[in-house]
């Protein structure tokens, strides 16, 4: 049964490595086409590769959860990002790639540094400081998902010569699963650069799909139908689960969609927030290369969007459906239900399709994470501010931003090996962080001529500690997911500072 399901996870594995080898000349060609794929991309893998490298394995794992826990509430969480991403591709996207190719933007970073003059190179570092702290939280949450699905699955198939071994070197099933997850992407993401992680990321959109689309099916067959369905959560409540207080602690019938608190509510819906602040989503739109095709990517990539997140939400409401009480899953943990389902209703060789696709979750966001935020180290800190007078050649930044790559992979190991909480908090907590700090003030330094250095720098500083206070207060915590407070104080404090202290010489261009 082992070989059944690992065979198609490793044919799936080496077609990602082959793009990865694919695309390995045009990344080693230099610093842009290495973080940026030459401003070249198709419309298509534009659309999809946006949407897919913004999910992650939050998806599969923490939505697929909590949907398990609190049911048809869950819609709610995905509706806030949807709508969010599609008014991103309508005018966010056009307005960030035009100015980005007129001012030879690579990362985000850049495009600040462009846009307010930023010669002393302040600003460019703090940013950088900002998406290091929650990006490389954010890629070694993805490295515990991986981690946690590839254990959780071979304990239920019972993984034989494989746990066996790790027993021989003395570490734990989870922590030798995060190594084995870890090791992949490092391999794939070192070799393609940019390009292959676009490509790839179309090649996981349909993977992801297929298994998103195709599991909830097949379990409502099984089950009898989706009367049964129905009729079986009707008589659930919801159950604690650790969202980062999402939820309220209330209780509600699984079928009620409006079964949470105003709090809970505006929370779930404000996770969206996170889209405009996230770096590996927003140079997916500097990367097209027509940006006149962006109502295209905005038809499909929200096509993709509704189609991920309905499957994902079916997902959890059919796993509650088969397993009643939580003590049912592995380590009694809500975020192993996809798997499990899979491995209760499917056929091995399925099971390692879906144990692929959860893989294609993590990959298509760490690989994505980790391109930026080896640029932020490689094209903001070491070309722009340590060596701006030296003329430094392009296959040495490639060179350069490989090795990165390598050391901020063994950094999100340990980071991950240190951390004991769920998938769905760690990522909500980046997501946060990147939301707040980037998403006010990119958006106003895009459609507000006004914002000025000293007003981004106010709203970057306030968003991070926004959510680092939020977070650590019990009873603000209660009330709403800090995402939502922390983007509109900082969005509050970049105009606020912008209007008391203004730009005197800038390129206000856009």
């Amino acid at each position: 049964m082992n070989i059944q399901i690992l065979l198609p996870f490793f044919i799936y594995f080496l077609i990602v490595i082959g793009i990865g080898i694919y695309a390995t000349k045009f990344s080693s060609k230099g610093i842009s086409e290495y973080f940026l794929g030459g401003r070249q991309m198709s419309k298509f893998v534009v659309a999809l590769s946006a949407v897919v490298s913004g999910r992650s394995a939050w998806l599969l794992l923490g939505f697929v959860g909590l949907a398990y826990s609190i049911g048809f509430a869950a819609v709610w969480t995905a509706i806030g990002y949807i709508i969010i991403e599609l008014l991103l591709f309508l005018y966010y996207a056009p307005k960030i790639r035009n100015f980005s190719e007129k001012h030879d933007c690579i990362t985000v970073p850049d495009y600040f540094a462009a846009r307010f003059n930023d010669k002393n190179g302040y600003l460019r570092m703090l940013i950088v400081l900002v998406f290091l702290i929650f990006m490389i939280a954010y890629i070694s949450s993805q490295f515990v998902a991986g981690g946690k699905t590839l254990y959780a699955s071979f304990l239920i198939s019972d993984a034989g010569g494989i746990n066996d071994f790790f027993a021989f070197i003395n570490i734990s099933q989870q922590t030798g699963w995060l190594y084995i997850t870890a090791l992949i992407v490092l391999i794939y993401t070192i070799l393609g650069g940019f390009l292959a992680v676009s490509l790839t990321d179309v090649f996981q959109a349909f993977f992801m799909i297929i298994a998103l689309v195709a599991l909830p099916i097949y379990g409502i067959i099984q089950i009898g139908g989706w009367d049964i369905v129905l009729e079986k959560l009707s008589n659930l409540h919801q159950i604690n689960h650790h969202t980062n207080n999402i939820i309220d602690n209330s209780l509600g019938n699984l079928t009620n969609p409006a079964a949470l608190g105003f709090g809970a509510l505006i929370g779930a819906i404000g996770i969206g927030l996170g889209s405009p602040g996230s770096p590996h989503i927003i140079v997916r739109y500097m990367s097209i290369k027509d940006p006149s095709q962006f109502r295209w990517t905005a038809i499909v990539g929200t096509f993709w969007n509704v189609l991920m997140a309905a499957g994902a939400l079916f997902i959890g409401l059919i796993g509650r459906a088969y397993f009643q009480d939580v003590s049912a899953l592995p380590d009694s943990d809500v975020e192993n239900v996809y798997i499990l389902l899979a491995n209760e209703i499917l056929n091995p060789i399925f099971v390692g399709l879906i144990l692929a696709s959860i893989f294609a979750a993590i990959m298509s966001t760490a690989d994505s994470q980790l391109l930026v935020a080896a640029s932020g180290i490689v094209r903001d800190i070491y070309q722009k501010i340590l060596y701006k007078d030296q003329e430094i050649s392009q296959k040495k930044l490639a060179l350069l931003s490989r090795i990165v790559v390598s050391l901020l992979v063994i950094v999100a190991v340990i980071i991950g090996l240190l951390n004991e909480d769920l998938v769905f908090w760690f990522v909500l907590f980046a997501w946060a962080g990147l939301g707040a700090a980037i998403g006010p003030t990119s958006i106003l330094a895009l459609f507000w001529k006004k914002t000025s250095k000293v007003g981004v720098v106010a709203g970057l500083l306030s968003g991070t500690i926004s959510v680092f206070v939020w977070k650590n207060i019990e009873f603000l915590k209660e009330i709403m997911y800090e995402l939502v407070p922390a983007f509109f104080i900082a969005l509050i404090f970049t105009i606020v500072f912008s209007l008391l202290f203004q730009d005197k010489e800038i390129d206000k261009s856009k």
